[in-house]
This record gives C-alpha cells, sequence and structure tokens, in this order.
C-alpha cells in the first residue's frame, strides 16, 4: 500500500509540476507562466510568431516576460523593470543571417539611436551563433546593468546600457516589427 500511495504522490507531483513548467505553447515550443529574474517575479506577456519571406516561413516562437503584463507596447519598452525575451527557433539560421535580422530590426526601429549604439550592436552581433531548430536565444534586460544575452542556455555576455535595452526590444515591440503577428503576440494576442 506505502508502495502504491508514494507512486501516486510521485506521478501527481510529476503530473502538477510539468503544467507548472508548460504555460503556454507554439509551434511545439513551450514556455512557463513565470519565471525569476534579478528577484523579480517575471510573467509571460505573450507568445508571438516570426516568419520570414512572402512564404511566411516560420523561424522561431518569441516569449516575452516583464514584471507588469500590458498590451501596450511603449509602457513595456519605458518599463525600468526587468523583462526577458526568449525566442526559440523552429528552423536552423546562420549567423550570418541573425546578423542581417539584426541590422535591419535596429535600422527600422531606433535609426536615431544607432550612431551612439553602433559599437554595442556589433559586440551583440558578435555573441551570436549559428542557431539550430530546438535551440534559444535568451535576452535579459537589467536596469542599469545591461542585457544578459545567452546562447542555447550559455551566457555569452552582457551588453551595456538601458538605452540598448530598449533598442533591442525595439525591434520586437517597435514600430516596424520584423512582421505584425510578432509584435501581436508579445502583446497578449495569438501566436501563430
Amino acid at each position: 500500500m506505502k508502495r502504491v500511495s508514494l507512486w501516486v504522490l510521485v506521478s501527481l507531483a510529476t503530473a502538477l509540476g510539468v503544467g507548472l513548467a508548460h504555460g503556454k505553447e507554439c509551434k511545439g515550443a513551450s514556455f512557463p507562466e513565470q519565471m525569476q529574474s534579478e528577484g523579480v517575479t517575471l510573467k509571460l506577456n505573450g507568445l508571438g510568431l516570426r516568419q520570414a519571406t512572402f512564404l511566411k516561413v516560420n523561424v522561431y516562437v518569441a516569449a516575452l516576460y516583464v514584471a507588469q503584463t500590458s498590451t501596450d507596447a511603449n509602457a513595456i519598452l519605458k518599463s525600468n523593470a526587468p523583462k526577458e525575451l526568449v525566442l526559440h527557433f523552429v528552423r536552423d539560421v546562420g549567423r550570418a543571417d541573425l546578423s542581417k535580422g539584426w541590422d535591419e530590426g535596429f535600422e527600422n526601429n531606433a535609426k536615431s539611436q544607432l550612431p551612439a549604439l553602433k559599437e554595442r550592436i556589433e559586440a551583440f552581433k558578435g555573441l551570436m551563433a549559428d542557431i539550430k531548430t530546438g535551440q534559444r536565444l535568451r535576452f535579459v534586460s537589467k536596469p542599469g546593468a545591461g542585457t544578459q544575452v545567452a546562447v542555447n542556455g550559455t551566457v555569452k555576455g552582457t551588453i551595456a546600457g538601458d538605452d540598448f535595452a530598449r533598442a533591442l526590444f525595439s525591434i520586437w515591440l517597435g514600430s516596424s516589427p520584423p512582421n505584425p503577428e510578432v509584435k501581436a503576440g508579445l502583446l497578449g494576442g495569438e501566436c501563430g
């Protein structure tokens, strides 16, 4: 009887734990409803699907975590609280294509800031690697400390400046996101 009870408890705990660990899913990528960052509980604001070309090829699922959920992109960008963006790739993307995407994103959403950000953008791009299906990029904005960059679970470095963090997050939340659906999803809409 003891063995059966223990098995039931372990099974129940496992089932509940899995349910808590995977709060939302899109295109096979699962994300928890919340996570800890800098001693702050961040909540999943939304999931967005990045699609490329006129063929709408799925590239990655983006997950945005914030201290205070919002449907207002400007409020999120201006917030002085930690925030986190996770990109789960659903296809292979080479380092050169990532670099091109970063250049376009910064140009389209932070053009007036480019002179001040140029060296940091180059340092940021230097942290990138070829990304395979199932791997993740993670950007953690730590106000006053910079933006930590992790590639597939390995922290590669931190880029200084709250201005850089705002410019980086504006790639998805600014006026010209890579595709409208990714921004809408990150702001609480449907993912893909």
